[in-house]
């Protein structure tokens, strides 16, 4: 899934969102008419898997993409607070940023997830995912990467 997405980037600059925005449309790919930056990846690296302690210090390396299960509907209808539903399961088939986490009032610990859906969708574009031990809340805890700069 994005692993394919960064090895397309080792040999492709990557392009500004403001210069190729996302649409949430299927439709053909635009990479060769927009303006490129000089900014490629050399590879990836993975972080631990089913390791919240490996990904709260990942993360605070650099933003990581994780693959989630989000077919379950309660997960495109999350429109706030922390999302808590193992019932999603581990089956993953989207992808998404893991930007930061979090603790709230009542000591409960959350993954920052940045999607693609826009801004429209969640909070403001993100969802809160409390972090549970194993393959975590939809399987969010068991492909973590960042790309190497």
């Amino acid at each position: 899934m994005y692993s394919n997405a960064f090895n397309y980037w080792m040999t492709n600059a990557a392009v500004l969102e403001s210069n190729y925005p996302y649409t949430h449309l299927d439709g053909t790919c635009k990479n060769s008419t927009v303006t490129h930056t000089s900014v490629k990846t050399t590879g990836f690296t993975s972080v631990t898997a089913n390791d919240p302690t490996a990904m709260k210090a990942g993360v605070a390396i650099k933003p990581l993409s994780v693959r989630v299960a989000a077919s379950d509907s309660s997960f495109g209808q999350y429109s706030s607070g922390i999302y808590n539903n193992t019932a999603c399961g581990t089956s993953t088939n989207h992808a998404t940023l893991v930007v930061g986490w979090g603790v709230n009032s009542s000591n409960v610990e959350y993954w920052i997830m940045k999607n693609s859906w826009g801004t429209g969708w969640g909070e403001n574009g993100y969802m809160r995912v409390k972090i549970i031990a194993g393959n975590g809340n939809c399987g969010i805890q068991m492909y973590p990467k960042y790309p190497n700069l």
